[in-house]
C-alpha cells in the first residue's frame, strides 16, 4: 500500500503523531482567526490562500474550536487558548439564536443564511465545547449542558433511543428525514462530554445510542452501516439514490462510517467495557476494509451500491483514511493481533505519500481512485482537518499506553 517518495517516521510514536498534530494546526493558524467578523475563515487553498471570507459553517466552527484545544492538550503554544476563546465568543454572540436557542447551521460573516438545526452541527458543538473544557477553557463547560439540553428537548426521541436529525429555526418542524451519520457524532461527543465532566448522563446516552444504531439498525443492512432512514427507523433505500457526491447524506454504504463506528465502540470499551463491543468493532471494520480496500492504488474506496455492491464512487477522502487510522489502532490494542498495527502503519504510509502535504502542511481532501487531486482547494467549509487531529490524538492513547505511558 505505500510506495512513498517521502521518508516515512515512525506512525506509532507519539513524538512524530503530537508534531503531526501541531504541523496541521499551523497550517491554519493564525491565518483562520478572522479579525473583521469574528470566529473563523473556513475556506483555503493548497498553499494557504483563503477562498471564502465569509461561510461560517457550524461544524467548521466547531471543528477549529475542536483543534485548538487537541493542541494545546498535546502541548501546543499557548496562544492557541485565545483561538479557542475566540471561537466560543462567536458561538455564542453569532451562531446562537438567541430567539429560539440552537445553533444556526450556515452564517455569512455574522449574518445567518441557512436557520435550520441539525443534530449532526449539535454534535459538533457539544465535541467542541467537551475538548475545550478537557484543555482548560473554563468557559466552555457551561456549553456542554446548554447542548445537551437542546438535544434533549428538540431531537432526542426515548422510544427510538435516537435523536431526529432536522428542524427549522423555530423547532415547529422536524423533519422525517432520519440519519445515522449525527448519532454516529453523538456518540462521539457524549463520550467526550463524559470524560470533559464525570457526568454519568453523557456516557449512559452515548451507550444507548451505540445499542440502538448496532442492534436496532444494522441488523436491518447486513454487515455495513446503512446511512438513511424513514422516521419511524425503518431503512429508506431510495433517499438520495444516486446522489453520492452529497456531503451529509450520500447515497449507499459509506466504507468509513462503519470504520469509523468500529472507532466508536472500541473507545466506549475504555469507558463502559462490555463484552460484545471488541468483536462487533472488529467485524465492522473486516467488512468495511474487505469491500472497500483499494489493492491497486491503496486507500479506501468512497462507497458501494446496496444493489449488487458494485464501487459506485471510488474517490478517496481524507476522513475516511484518518478514521482508519484510528480504528486500526484500537483494534491492534483491542485485540493484541499484530496484523492491525500492520495495516494502521500500511495506511498511515498510503495517507503520508499521497494526503499529507509536505510543503505547505495539512491534508488534501478528495483524491480520485488513482490518488490524483482534483482541484487546488485543501480546505472547504467545513473541513479543518479534524479528522486527522481526532485520529492522532486515538493513535497517541494506544501507543503511550503500550510503552507505559498513560496519554
Amino acid at each position: 500500500m505505500n510506495d512513498s517518495p517521502f521518508t516515512c517516521p515512525d506512525f506509532a510514536d507519539p513524538s512524530f503523531l503530537k508534531r503531526h498534530i501541531l504541523d496541521s494546526v499551523r497550517f491554519y493558524a493564525p491565518r483562520c482567526i478572522d479579525h473583521v467578523n469574528g470566529g473563523y475563515i473556513n475556506c483555503f487553498l493548497d498553499d494557504g490562500t483563503v477562498c471564502d471570507y465569509e461561510t461560517k459553517h457550524l461544524v467548521g466552527m466547531t471543528r477549529f474550536i475542536y483543534t485548538f484545544s487537541a493542541a494545546l492538550l498535546v502541548g501546543g503554544p499557548e496562544e492557541y487558548r485565545g483561538a479557542v476563546e475566540h471561537g466560543l465568543r462567536f458561538l455564542r454572540e453569532y451562531q446562537w439564536d438567541h430567539e429560539h436557542g440552537g445553533y444556526f447551521w450556515i452564517l455569512k460573516g455574522r449574518n445567518p443564511v441557512d436557520k435550520r438545526k441539525l443534530a449532526y452541527g449539535h454534535a459538533f458543538a457539544l465535541l467542541a465545547a467537551s475538548t475545550a473544557l478537557k484543555a482548560g477553557i473554563p468557559t466552555a463547560g457551561a456549553m456542554i449542558g446548554e447542548v445537551y439540553d437542546v438535544l434533549e428537548k428538540h431531537f432526542w426521541n426515548e422510544q427510538d433511543g435516537l435523536y431526529a436529525d432536522e428542524a427549522s429555526r423555530d423547532w415547529s418542524d422536524v423533519s422525517p428525514y432520519r440519519g445515522q451519520n449525527a448519532n454516529m457524532h453523538l456518540t462521539e461527543a457524549m463520550m467526550a462530554a463524559y470524560e470533559a465532566t464525570g457526568e454519568k448522563l453523557y456516557l449512559d446516552r452515548a451507550n444507548t445510542l451505540a445499542h440502538s444504531v448496532m442492534f436496532k439498525l444494522l441488523p436491518q443492512s447486513g454487515q455495513l452501516i446503512w446511512e438513511h432512514f424513514t422516521a419511524d427507523w425503518v431503512i429508506d433505500w431510495n433517499y438520495n439514490k444516486g446522489n453520492i457526491k452529497n456531503e451529509f447524506r450520500p447515497y449507499g454504504y459509506i466504507f468509513g462510517h462503519s470504520i469509523e463506528w468500529a472507532k466508536l465502540l472500541l473507545l466506549l470499551k475504555r469507558l463502559c467495557p462490555q463484552a460484545w463491543l471488541v468483536p462487533q468493532a472488529e467485524r465492522l471494520f473486516r467488512e468495511a476494509v474487505d469491500k472497500g480496500l483499494d489493492r491497486r492504488y491503496g486507500g479506501i474506496f468512497y462507497s458501494m451500491s446496496p444493489e449488487d455492491g458494485r464501487i459506485i464512487d471510488s474517490d478517496k477522502r481524507y476522513w475516511v483514511m484518518a478514521e482508519t487510522i484510528g480504528a486500526a489502532a484500537l483494534l491492534a490494542e483491542g485485540t493484541g493481533q499484530p496484523e492491525y498495527r500492520k495495516f494502521y502503519e500500511d495506511i498511515f504510509g498510503y495517507c503520508w505519500t499521497h494526503f499529507v502535504d509536505h510543503t505547505y502542511g495539512a491534508w488534501y481532501q478528495l483524491l480520485d481512485e488513482s490518488n490524483r487531486k482534483y482541484n487546488s482547494i485543501k480546505s472547504p467549509p467545513p473541513k479543518t482537518d479534524y479528522h486527522p487531529i481526532t485520529n492522532c490524538i486515538t493513535a497517541i492513547s494506544v501507543w503511550e499506553t503500550a510503552a507505559g505511558k498513560p496519554f
